[in-house]
């Protein structure tokens, strides 16, 4: 297993991001998340995206929606 990508939120673009999960990376994010500071793994099994916050576990299913689940949550940087 490869050594996770460490980004702070902002730092890449949803696409980069999705992009190093198809890699097979694991990419953790250092987030402001109720009222603190949280790292949110993100990661891809080859089937499904998977995105761990502290307080639950998102799974989808392709793509597109993984794009728009790290959009929505401000992970990415906007383009």
């Amino acid at each position: 297993m490869s050594t996770p990508l460490r980004v702070e939120s902002g730092e890449l673009t949803a696409e980069e991001i999705v992009e190093a999960l198809r890699d097979g990376r694991r990419v953790v994010v250092e987030a402001e998340l109720l009222g603190g500071t949280h790292e949110v793994s993100l990661r891809h099994d080859g089937e499904t995206y998977y995105c761990d916050t502290p307080t639950t576990l998102h799974k989808h299913t392709d793509p597109e929606e993984m794009v728009g689940c790290i959009e929505r949550m401000g992970y990415a940087r906007e383009e």
